[in-house]
Order: structure tokens, then C-alpha cells, then sequence
């Protein structure tokens, strides 16, 4: 019997590149592969990109040369790029890295199988297409291994927002939503795997409109039928827009037992004349109003957003104003970053901030988000909490899991396996996480 061949997948970016490595390595499964974690031992290394972050291609370009040496010691190595950088630059790729075979965007990743044995026969493979079957279906009879406790499932793709600093509407495509009874069935296969946790995603997760019974469904009424799975203990849903935040997904939060208390819901600014600039399509108000609502429905609600700092047309004013938000919506978890260009959105061709402008600013907002973090974090002490443990911690003994609210948490204690869901008193805040007792 021959040896398996060996695939290393290194994954940039979003919950969704995790959840599409995944099914990468399944429709490569079918083809002889098993994943190794280092490129050393690897006969084929696929790099699932991601064009949110700065410079996003030259950092992939920059990876890709560490594995020349690699592919002249083993000329059968097959190099292949996937994901939004390899949508964005196609057929670039190739031209300024000769040694790449296979080129892949994140809606055609199902046609890996074929793409792989092009390859094979010293060809080169290229496909940046939108497909018009369903890449999900296709991939779904695909063999299936044991899970861990928590899962990524992806139940809507792409975007029509077209806010002016965002890439993904032309890496990604146009908003597209799966069937409920295709999610539900993959959902119960994630569960009969030994999944306990399900998070939904979607570039704009809450306006997920898939095609069920009596019509298309709305996120709200997706995640009451996911509560309906015996096994699964656990719903999140990410990335939601404010736009889509409808009154029935708010009203899960306050009513469906296995919805947890925790909502990221960027809004990437406080100031309405950058909101505007921006191509947001709301406003400051409107932003609070929708807090205002789900901490009516579930007052433990644990809040988590995007900020951009320093984007072009930025005033002092204008940042004070994002703090002003921040302040009024005291938030537990939130990313930040600098404004940077992405090549063919609107707001690249605008006059840009000085970097010591953006760099300031944005110390002076991660100061402000810090200190709200860290409060929310200690606030968690005496308090007791559901803790999904997930594996163990760095000490014998030790297991680590997520709380309802998602924070860290470690717990010393004897018996304790991953896919346990325990109640945990907390008795310590840390930096990063939270130290627990188990409620016996």
C-alpha cells in the first residue's frame, strides 16, 4: 500500500478561511492526503490567504519565497495559493512566483481535486471563477473525521455593502445564502462528530436569508432550528452588520436557551461624517439604539467590535467621537486597526493620514478598549458561568475552555474531558483569561 501523500495548509485571516482549510483538507482527502504541520514533510503546501490585513499580497509573496529552497530539494512539492489574495492577484501570482502550480479562489475551492491532479501531470491550475453549483454541496459526502467540541459552520458568503475600505465584495462575491435543510444536515453531522459548539458564519452573518420551508428564513429563525439539535449546547453567529440587526434575532437572544450572551457587531467608527465616508449605511444613533435593544433583551450581553482609525478625512473630531461611542458602549472584546489601503476600493484613491496620526490614535483607543476589557474580565469574579472545556491547559490537571461570554477559562480539577460543559465558579481574573473552580 502506498504512503499517503502529505498536504500543510497555513490559514490567514477570518473564522471562514479556518472553516474553508477544513474543507480543503476533505476534498484533498479524497485524493490520498493527510495534513502534516510542518511544509518540510509536506508534497503539497496550500496557503488559504487573506486580503483584509495590510499588505496582504506582499505577505504571501514573502511566504511563498521561504519555500523555494523547498520546492528545488523536492521538485514534486505542488505549491497552490487559495483564498482572497489568490482571487484578488489570479494569474499575478504565477508571473511573480513561477514556482506556484495551483492558484484557487475561495468559490471554487470544491474543484481542488481536479485542480491537484492538473498539477500532477506538470500543469499549471488556475481557477478564480464564481461557480454556479454550490461548492458545499459538492463537497459533502467528502469523508468526515472526529471533531473537536467547537465547530465553524458557514452558512451565508460575500457582501453587498460595499462599505469604501472593504475588499471583500470583489474577493468574495455577491451576498449568498445556503439552504437551511443543507445547514441543519451538516450541522448534525458536525454534532454525531462530537461537536458542542457551532458558531455561524458569514461576512455579513446576519443577513442570511437561506431558502426552508414556507420561504426563505432569517438568521433568527436558522438558529432556532439549530436549538432543536439533541447534543448541540452551544449558538454563535459572526460577522453581523447593523444594518441586519432585525428585531427577531434580537428577541433569540433574550428567548433561545442555546443562543449565548455575546454579539460582535462592528462599527468601525463614532463619527457620522466618517460613517458616511465610509459607505457604512448608519449612523452613531442607530449603532446605540441596537445596544440599546439587546442589552434590554439580555442584560449579561458581552459586546465586541471593529474600530478603523485614521481613516482618510479623519479629524481629531472625528476620532473623538469613535471614543465617545466606545465609552457609551463599554465594550468586552474589540479589534482595531489603522486604516491602510486596499488597492480598487474607493477610499484608496483618497488623500491619506500621516502614520504618526493613525499610530497615536490608535494607542489612545486601544488604552480605552483595554481598560474596558480588562474591567469586564474582572467583573466575571464570583460569578458562576457555563465553561465549555475545549483541552488541556499548560499544567497537569489543568483544562481550558470557553465561557458562555467566550472569555478563557482554567480549571484545575480531576476527570474533566474536552466536550465537558460545566458550571465554574470564577475566582480569579488574569491577564488573558480567567481561573474557575468547578460547582460541584
Amino acid at each position: 500500500m502506498s504512503e499517503p501523500k502529505k498536504l500543510y495548509i497555513k490559514t490567514y485571516g477570518c473564522q471562514m478561511n479556518v472553516y474553508d482549510s477544513e474543507r480543503m483538507a476533505e476534498a484533498l482527502g479524497g485524493q490520498g492526503y493527510v495534513e502534516t504541520l510542518t511544509p518540510e514533510d509536506a508534497d503539497m503546501i496550500l496557503l488559504n490567504t487573506c486580503h483584509i490585513r495590510e499588505k496582504a499580497a506582499e505577505k504571501v509573496y514573502s511566504e511563498l519565497g521561504r519555500y523555494k529552497g523547498l520546492k528545488e530539494a523536492k521538485p514534486d512539492l505542488k505549491i497552490g495559493v487559495a483564498g482572497c489574495v489568490a482571487q484578488a492577484e489570479g494569474q499575478e501570482i504565477m508571473r511573480r512566483q513561477p514556482m506556484v502550480d495551483l492558484v484557487v479562489g475561495p468559490q471554487s475551492y470544491h474543484r481542488l481535486p481536479e485542480l491537484e491532479a492538473r498539477t500532477r501531470k506538470g500543469e499549471k491550475a488556475l481557477d478564480t471563477d464564481f461557480p454556479e453549483e454550490d461548492k458545499f454541496e459538492v463537497l459533502k459526502n467528502r469523508p468526515k473525521a472526529k471533531r473537536g467540541p467547537t465547530a465553524f459552520l458557514t452558512v451565508q458568503e460575500g457582501c453587498d455593502k460595499f462599505c469604501a475600505f472593504c475588499v471583500v465584495p470583489y474577493t468574495r462575491g455577491a451576498e449568498v445564502s445556503r439552504p437551511a435543510d443543507r445547514i441543519l444536515t451538516e450541522a448534525r453531522g458536525l454534532v454525531d462528530r462530537g461537536v458542542r459548539e457551532i458558531t455561524l458564519l458569514g461576512q455579513n452573518v446576519n443577513a442570511y436569508h437561506g431558502a426552508g420551508d414556507g420561504g426563505d428564513w432569517s438568521l433568527a429563525r436558522l438558529i432556532w432550528a439549530l436549538n432543536d439539535i439533541d447534543g448541540l449546547k452551544r449558538i454563535r453567529f459572526t460577522t453581523s452588520h447593523p444594518n441586519d440587526m432585525t428585531d427577531d434575532l434580537i428577541d433569540a437572544h433574550a428567548t433561545c436557551p442555546k443562543l449565548m450572551p455575546y454579539l460582535h457587531l462592528p462599527v468601525q467608527s463614532g463619527s457620522d461624517r466618517i460613517l458616511k465616508r465610509m459607505n457604512r449605511q448608519h449612523t452613531a444613533q442607530s449603532y446605540l439604539a441596537i445596544i440599546d435593544k439587546m442589552r434590554a433583551a439580555r442584560p449579561d450581553l458581552l459586546l465586541s467590535g471593529d474600530f478603523i482609525v485614521g481613516f482618510p478625512e479623519e479629524t481629531e473630531e472625528d476620532f473623538q467621537a469613535t471614543l465617545d461611542i466606545i465609552r457609551a458602549c463599554n465594550y468586552g472584546y474589540a479589534y482595531s486597526f489603522k486604516y491602510s489601503t486596499r488597492p480598487g476600493t474607493p477610499a484608496a484613491e483618497r488623500d491619506q493620514l500621516p502614520e504618526d496620526v493613525k499610530d497615536d490614535r490608535l494607542q489612545r483607543l486601544q488604552a480605552l478598549i483595554f481598560d474596558q476589557q480588562k474591567a469586564a474580565q474582572d467583573a466575571m469574579v464570583g460569578k458562576t458561568v457555563g465553561v465549555l472545556f475545549e483541552k488541556p491547559g499548560r499544567f497537569p490537571g489543568q483544562m481550558v475552555g470557553k465561557s458562555d461570554h467566550l472569555h478563557a477559562v482554567h480549571v484545575q480539577a480531576d476527570g474533566l474531558e474536552p466536550g465537558d460543559l460545566r458550571q465554574v465558579r470564577i475566582i480569579a481574573s488574569g491577564r488573558n483569561s480567567l481561573k474557575g473552580a468547578l460547582v460541584e
